[in-house]
């Protein structure tokens, strides 16, 4: 999933997903530290508790289909429920000050489900869905909506970026292509509360994708309007909470559905999520008490509050990376690629710059994403090693070869090297990024880069339309599994803002996602790895993300998992 800002931190040790996650809270402020104390929180007894928080600015999309990004994903998490959701475990990240605990996977809106293998090699699941389940105006969920929000994931004409999140299931593929009609999906309702999916062969990671944004119901008489997401009125959900005010470009408030099967349970009165774009703002209104919760901060304010412990770091699968747009020259040859991707000093970029302990990537998919002895075996990382030394002692060594690759590729020196642009999103972090960048390749290879800047919603249909040579680009694991960082680069993907192409690719990718023996798999993902990175360097990897924020005093009952979502739904005033 995109991912906006530059977060901090490396992973530290093995991550275990749906186990290995965490957040502080109760930071311990001293004189010198923001000391933030909301009124808003309730402090007062008889105070309605609220929670005024800050992800990030204006979201891409708040329509389930058509979200692609970390802070929509956290918004929809609470005004929605999939068959099944993330909830509190109960058990306590390790390392944290506070109580905030780790995400587990339960059932959401399905309250079982049965797995049945067939005699063809497909699988059926049979999720039964909750009687209590209802949507914000007090109609049932029923298992028609999930047929409907499923088969409307896949459909061409919705034009969804995460189409592909279901290519698992029978058919979805050739409906994606146009091939079949979306009524053709493998997906059935048995009864009003019976929904059934039958996959092409199963997956280890089925049961997070019906925790996945984009599969949460949607009603067709509600999204028929095309507008449906912009007023209170219109938007009707199923989860936790249901929206009372949008203002674009300044707030989204939510309140508790009353119809939630367990709205009893829910701590917030009233979450706010202030869009904003700002960081000093952000800190600011976080000191002032105005904000609970950010996730965002200037660069040099970073050092200080990690040492008095305002700044928490939590972890997070994802990888911070630059991608090229390999269709336009210069870099539709391979050689000028890999060229700019030898020529960064990945260290320099984590040690001088982010200053919060990244670790330098070698390869696209990150460290904490299972192998094929899953959480108790090596990482796929480590298994798969570096495709190029990311780490400084190599540094001169990857530039000598960067100029040589330069020079075959008809630019010695960077003579004749047109002026190229590096495109990036709003940010004083992805800026400095962005002109370290640029010192590095005009320094090492002698080429000129320019930088432009985009705010986030133009930024991303920019690079999506691919009108742009280099840009900044991350991604966040979906599910704890390499194919979330390798299905997006499939010719003619959704999230493949690359353009790359490549059968070769197309069809390793393919028989990974047919291949059941574990270990066979994940060795076809190494392999079609090695072809992205080892062999056509359509990416440059800068390091993989871990994840920052600060919480306001006495908050308790935040949870987290390592796709990068925080739960408000549980909070509570201490």
């Amino acid at each position: 999933m995109k991912k906006r800002k530059l977060v901090s931190l490396l992973l530290s040790g093995a991550l275990v997903f749906g186990l290995l996650a965490g957040c502080g809270g109760g930071n311990q402020n001293t004189d010198n530290t923001p000391g933030a104390q909301n009124s808003q929180t309730g402090g007062n007894e008889g105070e309605p508790f609220e929670l005024t928080l800050n992800i990030a600015s204006e979201p891409q999309s708040i329509d389930p289909a058509l979200n692609s990004a970390v802070d929509g994903a956290i918004m929809l998490s609470h005004m929605f429920e999939g068959l099944m959701r993330w909830k509190d475990s109960g058990t306590e990240t390790a390392g944290t000050d506070g109580t905030c605990n780790n995400a587990e996977l339960a059932p959401g809106q399905a309250e079982s489900y049965e797995k049945t293998p067939n005699e063809d090699g497909t699988v059926t699941y049979t999720f039964k869905l909750r009687d209590d389940a209802m949507w914000s105006d007090g109609k049932p969920v029923t298992a028609q909506d999930f047929v409907f929000t499923w088969q409307r994931l896949v459909s061409p004409e919705t034009a969804a970026d995460y189409s592909y999140m279901i290519d698992c299931v029978v058919n979805a593929n050739a409906i994606i292509n146009g091939e079949k009609d979306p009524s053709e999906l493998g997906v059935k309702a048995v009864d009003d509360k019976t929904f059934e999916v039958t996959l092409t062969t199963d997956l280890p990671y089925f049961l997070e994708i019906c925790a996945f944004p984009s599969t949460f119901p949607v009603r067709e008489d509600v999204v028929s309007n095309a507008q449906w997401t912009y007023s209170p009125e219109t938007y009707i959900s199923n989860g936790a909470y249901k929206m009372t005010v949008r203002e674009t470009n300044s707030q989204i408030v939510m309140e508790p559905n009353e119809y939630y099967y367990d709205v009893a349970s829910l701590g917030p009165q009233k979450i706010t999520f202030k869009l904003m774009d700002d960081q000093n703002a952000m800190l600011n209104g976080f000191k002032s008490g105005e904000l609970d919760f950010i996730e965002d901060l200037p660069t040099d304010e970073i050092a200080g509050l990690m040492t008095s412990g305002d700044l928490k770091i939590v972890d997070y699968i994802g990888t911070y990376y630059v991608c090229y747009q390999t269709q336009k020259a210069p870099f539709d040859d391979p050689r000028v690629r890999k060229a700019f991707t030898l020529a960064v000093d990945r260290k320099y970029i984590v040690d001088e710059i982010t200053q919060t302990g990244q670790v330098e990537a070698g390869g696209f998919v990150p460290a904490g994403v299972y192998d094929a002895e899953g959480a108790t075996g090596d990482d796929f990382r480590t298994v798969g090693g570096d495709y190029y030394d990311p780490y400084q002692e190599a540094y001169e060594a990857n530039c000598e070869e960067a100029r040589q690759l330069l020079a075959e590729a008809g630019y010695p020196n960077g003579e004749g090297f047109p002026v190229v642009e590096y495109l990036y999103n709003t940010g004083e972090a992805h800026k400095a990024v962005g002109e370290a960048l640029q010192n590095m390749w005009q320094t090492q290879l002698g080429v000129t880069v320019t930088l432009n800047n985009q705010e986030w919603a133009t930024f991303l249909q920019t690079r999506k339309d691919g009108d742009y040579s280099i840009a900044r680009n991350g991604w966040i694991a979906d599910y704890n599994d390499p194919m979330s960082f390798l299905d997006m680069w499939l010719t003619g993907g959704g999230n493949n803002d690359a353009q790359y192409a490549n059968p070769e690719y197309d069809a390793k990718i393919a028989e990974a996602k047919a291949e059941t023996d574990p270990a066979a798999r994940m060795k076809l993902m190494h392999e079609a790895e090695d072809i992205i990175m080892g062999q056509d360097y359509a990416l440059c990897p800068l390091y993989f993300y871990t994840q920052k924020y600060m919480l306001a005093d006495g908050i308790q009952g935040m949870y987290y998992t390592p796709l990068g979502y925080f739960f408000f739904d549980h909070c509570t005033q201490g």
